[in-house]
């Protein structure tokens, strides 16, 4: 794979290594989500196929991302929207425990923190591994008394690989369940359900997936398909497609993972634009982004250890994003001074986190390394 960028509107002179943060959309996705938008100035040239036949695709779309079913697959609005449904369908007595990561992204801890209040369980948070590896240190902490395990594919600050097949094996050995907020890692590290079998995944689809801001989507397994939903849609409901009828109230819901769809998941704008971002996973494969990112990181290791900093050894990070470490914590001055350099990255905790996507290349890699030293 080749770098890019020209389906970006990148400007020259901008360095951005923040899709961890933000990917920016497809010039493609940008032009369909401006005519979808238009189509709401004609309301009554809206077909009500448009209601159901895109949000189909996009079922498809992120079904062949994980190999999954279409059916397996629900749209939500944000991960705190996923991890909240798996809160409300998974068991937990008192005195089980609940895992987490030190540091794990909100979206996918205050929910557990409020289950384990609610039912008298214990959180137990694994704290930073000082041998690196996030995968043994997580395992250790499972028990017989975890009943659910809540992780991603490598912690959000620094890219930490995080082994879910491996995790998967562990779960299932102790009975508990697995839930995966994979935002930071899908459409750039490969992921397979049928690999690792988690009990719920979601993903927001606005870094990585290059996809529109408050939309993602959730796979609940097919063991997890019969729960409860946050709200009841009539879009989730048999024989929606039927406007006519629609006060003929039905029981039961469309089939799979359905019943979790967000209200108005039919969503002009963003469905448009996420098949857009979906399309391009699907034309280049995910394999051979993650093996063209990984080139970038693998620059980004060699340059900073070069200059005596330090990152995670190759097994201990995913391909797509990484953390430069300084031992007394990033220079004060030193955000500054990229962003004044129209650099743009993160700064979090002791880490400076860089995420390349396909738009970069290793002249992106040499502009942010020109910037840094000369402030070191």
């Amino acid at each position: 794979m080749k770098c890019q960028k020209e389906l970006f509107d990148i400007p020259d002179g901008v360095t951005y290594l923040n899709a961890a943060y933000m990917g920016p959309l497809l010039k493609t996705s940008a032009d369909i989500g401006e005519k979808a938008l238009r189509k709401k100035l004609s309301p009554w040239a809206l077909p009500i196929s448009d209601f159901f036949d895109p949000p189909n695709r996009f079922y498809e779309l992120a079904a062949d991302l994980i190999d999954a079913k279409p059916s397996d697959i629900a749209i939500v609005p944000s991960v705190s929207y996923g991890t909240a449904i798996a809160a409300n369908n998974l068991k937990i007595e008192g005195g089980q425990n609940i895992v987490v990561l030190a540091n794990q992204f909100p979206s996918n801890y205050y929910c557990w923190r409020e289950l384990a209040e609610k039912n008298n369980a214990n959180l137990i948070t694994v704290p930073w591994p000082e041998h690196g590896d996030w995968t043994k240190a997580i395992i250790d902490a499972i028990d017989h008394n975890t009943a659910i395990v809540a992780t991603a594919n490598a912690h959000w600050t620094n890219g930490s690989y995080i082994d879910l097949v491996e995790l998967g094996k562990k779960t299932r050995e102790f009975n508990a369940a697995l839930v995966l907020d994979l935002t930071q890692t899908l459409g750039t590290v490969p992921f397979f359900v049928k690999e690792v079998d988690p009990d719920f995944m979601v993903v927001g689809a606005y870094k990585w997936l290059l996809g529109p801001y408050s939309f993602g989507f959730l796979y609940a397994a097919p063991r997890n398909q019969d729960g409860k939903p946050l709200e009841e849609s009539w879009l989730s409901r048999k024989d929606a497609e039927d406007f006519t009828r629609l006060v003929d109230y039905k029981d039961e819901y469309e089939e799979g993972a359905r019943r979790y769809d967000m209200g108005e998941k039919s969503n002009f704008i963003n469905v448009a634009i996420a098949i857009d971002a979906l399309e391009f996973f699907k034309k280049h494969g995910v394999d051979e982004i993650s093996s063209y990112i990984k080139t970038l990181t693998d620059y980004i290791a060699k340059r900073a250890k070069a200059i005596g900093l330090n990152v995670a050894e190759d097994q201990y990070r995913v391909a797509n994003l990484i953390g430069i470490n300084f031992k007394d914590g990033v220079p004060e001055k030193l955000p500054k001074t990229l962003s004044d350099n129209k650099v743009f990255v993160s700064i979090r905790g002791n880490s400076i986190r860089i995420a390349p996507h396909v738009y970069n290349n290793k002249a992106d890699i040499d502009r942010f390394f020109e910037v840094l030293e000369g402030a070191l």
